[in-house]
């Protein structure tokens, strides 16, 4: 179910974020003070490319302050806007009864692309 859920996911738009997740990836590697920027927004666009089956999870031991202040930084510079977009796209997803399973998605999506530091992607089976 899985699969099937990820070639849907990946047909309705999947592919589309994935593919600017990465593109932003790419340029925050460009300057130096972006690269773990570039490193989780890398990280989200791996996980928005198949996301059934697989969920954030806050690792133990990466709760330190660094990553508090670098999630307060991912806020400030626009990790509040892609979460909101994909609270939307959510929301917009779950008007039709078969976009349900892909608002889902976009929810799970919402809370790694609020926090992503501290947080890592495992399968969810």
């Amino acid at each position: 179910m899985n699969t099937i859920g990820n070639i849907i996911w990946l047909v309705f738009g999947g592919l589309l974020i994935s593919i600017i997740y990465i593109i932003g990836s790419l340029l925050l590697f460009l300057t130096i003070i972006g690269i773990p920027f570039g490193l989780q927004t890398l990280k989200i666009g791996m996980f928005v490319l198949w996301p059934f089956g697989r969920k954030p999870v806050f690792m133990e031991n990466a709760s330190g302050f660094i990553a508090l202040i670098m999630n307060i930084i991912w806020l400030l510079i626009g990790g509040l806007e892609i979460a909101i977009i994909h609270v939307i796209l959510g929301v917009v997803f779950f008007i039709t009864i078969i976009g349900i399973p892909l608002g889902k998605q976009h929810f799970k999506l919402a809370t790694i692309a609020l926090i992503p530091f501290g947080q890592k992607v495992i399968s969810s089976d």
